[in-house]
This record gives C-alpha cells, structure tokens and sequence, in this order.
C-alpha cells in the first residue's frame, strides 16, 4: 500500500506555500507547482496529487522551524460543524436524541493554524475547547450514498472547534460563538486517506497544559463519516476542499463543575494518533 502523505499549508517568510510534510521538513512543493495549482484546495480539485509526488525531487526543503503553519485549507467554501456527535458530549449536555446530525457553519476567515493562537475575545470569559476530527472533501459530489462516502474525501486533520459558550447561548442558534476570529484551529496537517481506510478506528484526545480533557474512539460517534457526508451532500453540493467537523467528546469545559474555561497562558493540545498533533497556545484580544 501506498505510504500516506502529511500535507500543510505554511507559510515561508510571510509568503504562503504549501507542501509535504517529512520529519522536521516541508518539502515545498509551492515553490515548483504553485503557478498551476495556488494552494492545497487547488491540488486537491485538479486531483493532482501525483503531480505533487513529481515535483517533490526538485522542491526545496525547509526546515520546520523556519515556516508557520497556516490552516490546513484556509480558504474553505464551506466548513460544516456537527453538534453532540459523541453519545458522551449529548449526555453531558441533556440534549435529547435525535434522528439526523446537528449542523452549524464556521467561517473559514475564523480559521488559524498549528502554533498560532487561539483568542480569547475581550467580550467573554467563556472560552471552550472542542477537539475533533476534521473531513477534507476530495471528490465533488451531490446527494452521495453512505457506501461511495469515502470514496469523496482527500484526506482527514486535527481541529479545534473553541467555541465562545455566552455567545453561543444568545439563542439556539450556534454561529455567533463559533465564529470569533482566532477560534478554528486546523492542523497541523492533511493526512490523506491510503493507510486510514476506515476513520472509525481512530481515536480523538484532548489536553489542556498536559492534562487529558477528553479522550474518546471516533467508533462512539452517534453519526459516523459515511452518514455525515451523505446527509449534508443531500441538501448541499459538496465540493472539493470542503471541510467537515465532526464533532467533540464529552469532557467539554462547560460542563465540568467547576466550568473548566481556556485563559491567556494555556495551551491546548488536540491529538489524534495516525493523523497528527494539533497545539496551540491561548492569548488575550489585543
């Protein structure tokens, strides 16, 4: 089987690129292929990823040290949210069980990358994590069966859904607290799906300053992956580069007694073994 490959956005002197990613190296595969393929959500909608295993011979190597992450696909044109999707998340927020998922949107302009901050908003002390497994559409497609699902994705990253809880509870409505600027983090990389045929094997940790938070198998989702992307391909036209998150474990800070809220000084660390580690520091809004 073909090795699976780590693929980030970055970005290189303030310039943004994209590549492989091989131990404590990005091989730039920007610097050879950007002019036909700009970014990583354009590879993936030309299908091109053997045009990036070609370039990669003549692609620079840059240290990790010398580059920023940036949000894995930044430019998104849809980022669908699924709400209470671990029995233990609905559980621990009373919600009653339902027959189809609970879907909201996040902006991709909320988005930031492995390493960069999450910002705690200057209106609001009640700052969440949420670490979840994150869906990357490959393959376009329109009202898709569960059983073709798969066959529709690019590759699968870490996320954290930090949520703004006193802005989320306004209304019923979720957009308002899971949209601040500084709040999606996406990372650190695209692990495409060769060696992950099945994502209900994986399993989604959460830790805040080094202490688990949460810690649950994606096999406990009440909507595994093929039901998500059949059901929003339903009343959506899903398209290469689209994102789907999919959902937190129990474990929440709002529902801890006391509430357990991220502060300026944390740092969040969201892990998922055979994809990647996603970490982040909290700091104060300017």
């Amino acid at each position: 089987m073909e090795k699976k490959m780590k693929l980030g956005s970055v970005r290189i002197g303030g310039l943004a690129s994209y590549g492989i990613v091989e131990g404590e190296f990005l091989i730039d595969i920007g610097a050879v292929l950007q002019e036909r393929f700009p970014d990583l959500k354009a590879v993936i909608a030309a299908d091109a990823m053997e045009a990036v295993k070609l370039a990669a011979p003549q692609a620079p190597r840059i240290p990790l040290q010398d580059l920023t992450f940036a949000p894995v696909i930044g430019n998104a044109g849809k980022i669908f949210c699924v709400g209470h999707n671990y029995e233990s998340h609905r559980q621990e927020t009373g919600r009653a069980k339902t027959s189809y998922p609970s879907i909201f949107v996040r902006f991709a302009d909320s988005q930031m990358g492995h390493g960069e901050p999450i910002i705690m908003p200057k209106v609001s002390t009640m700052l969440d994590y949420e670490g979840e497994l994150a869906v990357v559409i490959g393959k376009a497609g329109k009202n898709i069966a569960q059983a073709d699902a798969l066959q529709h994705v690019a590759g699968y990253s870490c996320y954290n859904d930090a949520s703004v809880r006193d802005w989320q509870w306004h209304t019923t409505q979720f957009t308002p607290g899971k949209n601040f600027a500084g709040t999606g983090a996406f990372g650190p990389w695209l692990v495409t799906p060769d060696e992950i045929p099945d994502p209900a094997t994986l399993s989604v940790t959460t830790r805040l300053n080094g202490t688990v938070v949460q810690s649950q198998p994606t096999a406990d989702m009440i909507f595994p992956i093929p039901q998500l992307i059949a059901y929003i391909s339903t009343f959506t036209h899903l398209a290469p580069g689209d994102v789907i998150v999919t959902g937190t474990p129990g474990g929440v800070g709002a529902k801890r007694q006391p509430p357990l809220w991220l502060k300026p000084g944390d740092t969040v660390e969201v892990d998922i073994p055979g994809i990647g580690l996603l970490i982040n520091p909290v700091h104060a809004e300017a």
